[in-house]
């Protein structure tokens, strides 16, 4: 036994997956032709994706945004588990991946709910508030540009309800948030907004080691 979180090898983490995920054939195959791509990282881990719909289920999230979409995995995982009138607004840039992803929730037959705005999510985020849909969503899911992830926060903390959940992925970033004095913009943006998270009174807060580091929010 231990009193800290397991590190797992190769073998334990097939073992959690094996015992674990229950990933459809749909999405499977959806996380297999995403890996052919040269940017096959930007996708999420399937157990955090799983993760992911359980929060959904548990907080019975009708009206969420996600900003930074791809081929569409976690947008998919998360519209498979909202009721029946949930709708979800994915913010992303125009890229040849934005067909792959309506392709497969057209499979699903979750296009009907979800809607992809192709701009710069800054501006998207911006368009929601000023279009009076402050503090009416539920769920705000971001993996996107990390340079922008401490203006991200600030966005999505006027537009989630009060007990409202804010989840950022890549909270860990392959262990790169432990570099002293880090070149990277993205890296550095990343330091500092886990730093503030933990001092941000509006919030409570946990970072889990769950994929490359995913942080919930809950505002208070």
């Amino acid at each position: 036994m231990t009193n800290r979180t397991l590190k797992l090898d190769d073998d334990l983490y097939r073992y959690l997956l094996e015992v674990s995920l229950r990933e459809t054939p749909l999405l499977k195959r959806l996380r297999d032709e995403t890996a052919q791509l040269a940017n096959a990282q930007w996708q999420i881990a399937p157990e955090q994706g799983q993760f992911m719909a359980l929060l959904v289920r548990l907080s019975g999230a009708r009206r969420i945004i996600e900003v930074g979409t791809f081929t569409g995995y976690s947008a998919l995982c998360m519209a498979q588990a909202m009721p029946a009138d949930g709708r979800l607004i994915c913010c992303d840039i125009p890229g040849d991946y934005n067909a792959t992803a309506e392709r497969y929730w057209r499979e699903a037959g979750l296009a009907g709910c979800i809607e992809q705005r192709l701009a710069p999510a800054l501006e998207t985020l911006a368009a929601l508030e000023a279009a009076g849909q402050a503090g009416s969503f539920d769920l705000i899911f971001i993996d996107a540009d990390k340079a922008n992830y401490p203006a991200y926060f600030e966005h999505a903390l006027g537009l989630v309800r009060q007990g409202g959940l804010i989840l950022f992925d890549n909270t860990l970033w392959s262990g790169r948030v432990l570099e002293q004095h880090p070149d990277s913009v993205d890296t550095r943006a990343i330091q500092a907004l886990n730093r503030a998270l933990k001092d941000d009174a509006r919030i409570d807060l946990s970072l889990l080691p769950l994929g490359d580091g995913l942080t919930l929010c809950r505002k208070r």
